[in-house]
């Protein structure tokens, strides 16, 4: 009987975290349609709905308008299918501060598309700054323990995708790794085929879209908006680039960035490169609410939904703000404001919670008063 109770346990366990999963895979927008959106009539082997991934990327992708308008534009080719059959359906690489969006973005192209925010192959490629690590991505070579089973670190299922849906693949950091470990994408870019280094496999990414993400010239960026240096290089470099639009003089920093990181014929096999914005103080009220909308759906399971007055809104939004670390900085702003008092709230530190008995939802309200977050029920 023991065993059979352990058993029992364990089954609602898992039946409470995939609950809670598909509860953080819901759509943030509601957004409803046919399925199909844009493209209706035309006769392509792709069936996701444009429409709804738009929605779900401006609803939770915050300040990144014009990202999110470069990815709009590629999934239409994708979703037109008139791409080149011996490439993969896109390359791109996503450039900009930490924490503005950039593997967000992806987990929720992902999440749009498969209903899981995870549906993804995802290399971290800070795990891989080593030459020898090449062999995690490209199997090990003939001769050496474990070449003729060619494995690798990579999800053959999550990169060749569905009969209807591309597959997604997310090289993280990108410039973190080694030389050897970036050069054997090369091959990746420019046919679609990563053949393992034994030659006994071959992982496909024709049906793929390939992302990629990177720090580089994160610190030209900032000091781009911030004035620049005093130095003779800096001013004319200023006074070069004086005429051309934030964005273009954005895009050139990141470009020679990637130049001096990597060889020029690694970034030509690129098929694009887009620059993500800082995270200004304005667009932080947004952010709370993206990240409050999240935490709803974790209090979903205990019956409670969570409100929060504009008072405690802004204070969030000011002790959240930094412009280097962007939503990050807000999320760890979130935990130690709001999640922890309402933490103890609901464990009864102050014996006013009462929980639900029934179905019913219990809705809570956030108030601040006196440089605190307090909670009421109604």
């Amino acid at each position: 009987m023991p065993f059979l109770t352990d058993r029992l346990h364990d089954t609602q366990r898992q039946e409470k975290l995939a609950a809670a999963l598909a509860d953080e895979n819901a759509r943030v927008t509601g957004f409803s349609g046919n399925g199909a959106g844009k493209g209706r009539g035309l006769a392509s082997r792709f069936s996701f709905d444009l429409d709804a991934i738009e929605a779900e990327l401006r609803a939770s992708i915050i300040g990144q308008d014009e990202p999110i308008g470069q990815v709009m534009e590629i999934l239409k080719v994708v979703r037109a299918d008139i791409g080149d059959p011996r490439k993969p359906l896109a390359s791109v690489l996503f450039c900009g501060p930490t924490g503005v969006g950039k593997t967000e973005t992806v987990r929720t192209v992902a999440r749009a598309m498969y209903g899981d925010a995870d549906a993804f192959c995802r290399v971290d490629m800070n795990t891989l700054s080593q030459e020898h690590y090449a062999a995690a991505l490209t199997g090990a070579p003939p001769g050496y323990v474990g070449s003729k089973e060619g494995t690798t670190i990579l999800d053959q299922e999550k990169i060749e995708g569905t009969r209807n849906l591309p597959g997604i693949v997310l090289f993280d950091e990108l410039e973190k790794a080694s030389n050897e470990v970036v050069l054997a994408l090369m091959n990746v870019f420019d046919n679609g085929i990563l053949t393992v280094a034994s030659g006994e496999r071959t992982y496909s990414f024709r049906n793929s879209l390939i992302f990629m993400s990177s720090n580089l010239g994160a610190r030209e960026l900032m000091a781009l908006d911030e004035g620049g240096g005093f130095g003779p290089r800096a001013m004319w470099s200023r006074l070069v680039t004086a005429r051309k639009p934030r964005r273009e003089r954005a895009q050139d920093i990141v470009m020679r960035c990637l130049l001096d990181r990597f060889p020029p014929e690694l970034v030509n096999r690129i098929d694009h490169v887009d620059t993500f914005n800082w995270i200004g103080s304005d667009r932080m009220p947004d952010l709370v609410d993206v990240e409050l909308e999240r935490l709803n759906r974790r209090l979903k399971k205990h019956d409670l939904l969570l409100e929060i007055t504009g008072e405690v809104r802004a204070f969030i939004a000011a002790k959240g703000y930094d412009k280097r670390f962007g939503a990050r900085g807000l999320r760890r702003a979130m935990r130690r404001h709001l999640e922890f008092p309402l933490a103890g709230y609901l464990l009864g530190d102050h014996g006013d919670f009462s929980p639900s008995t029934g179905s019913a939802i219990v809705r809570l309200e956030a108030q601040y008063r006196n440089e605190t977050v307090s909670f009421r029920q109604y």
